[in-house]
């Protein structure tokens, strides 16, 4: 199992960060992505990685939300980032029209930039979408084949939207909103439309801890050494094996990323 969305800078991991590793570790996940979604919090993801080499990597990037502060001086200090060894994807970026902390247009500016940055250096992207597929595409469709891979981040679109998706040779990344019982279920019904060389899983955490846990942690932070309810769960759905399917995550993610 490999967990390819941690927020492991946040501030909800603060008062024990080494313990949330080894807890993922003990429960036989294989590796974590760390996220990046402003330039802060790309630094301090990279760090996170190199203190834990070869069990966690990192993106760089800025998220949709902080596109307002998109700038030269970011676009070169993501770059001196991404040149690091942990760093092996541009993002999380993206669009989201959904709540527009960042105007359209500004979002537009730092995404372009950053597909525009990946495709110069060889980089996969890892992607943000929410509530703008269609622009998002739109721009997105003209650098794929400069770019070596990509992946949709936490998809929780329509039928419609991975098709498009798959159809661009987008990989899809599934969190725990397929264990919402209120708002999941049409995400989990698109489960067996992923093809299994497509597929990658995650936790998003701390966020969408999965709804139909048992027992219910007494916390509602979400961790990475909850992925294995993600996988027993998404495995159910699609009628595969679960070992089958956490190792075949495995294997798309380190191909994806270029993990060694």
């Amino acid at each position: 199992m490999f967990d390819i969305g941690v927020n492991l800078t946040s501030s909800q991991f603060a008062k024990d960060r080494p313990a949330v590793v080894e807890r993922a570790r003990a429960a036989g996940v294989d590796g974590l992505l760390i996220t990046g979604t402003d330039l802060q919090e790309s630094q301090a993801a990279s760090d996170l990685a190199q203190q834990h080499a070869g069990y966690c990597w990192s993106t760089a990037g800025v998220h949709p939300h902080h596109a307002s502060g998109w700038s030269e001086d970011t676009a070169a200090r993501i770059r001196q980032l991404a040149i690091r060894p942990e760093v092996v994807a541009i993002g999380e970026c993206g669009l989201d029209f959904n709540r527009n902390f960042s105007t359209p247009e500004q979002q537009e500016e730092a995404f372009s930039a950053q597909l525009a940055l990946a495709a110069e250096l060889g980089m996969p992207v890892f992607l943000h979408c929410r509530d703008a597929h269609a622009r998002f595409a739109a721009l997105l469709a003209p650098w794929l084949d400069k770019l070596p891979a990509a992946v949709v981040h936490c998809f929780t679109g329509t039928t419609q939207e991975l098709d498009h998706c798959l159809s661009l040779g987008l990989s899809i990344g599934i969190t725990g909103w397929v264990c919402d019982e209120r708002r999941g279920l049409e995400l989990r019904a698109l489960l067996p439309r992923i093809p299994a060389d497509r597929l990658l899983l995650e936790t998003d955490a701390p966020y969408l801890l999965p709804r139909d846990l048992r027992p219910k942690p007494a916390s509602r932070r979400n961790e990475p050494c909850f992925l294995p309810h993600i996988v027993r769960q998404v495995a159910t759905w699609r009628q595969e094996d679960p070992e089958w399917l956490g190792q075949k995550t495995v294997e798309n993610a380190r191909r994806l990323f270029r993990l060694v």
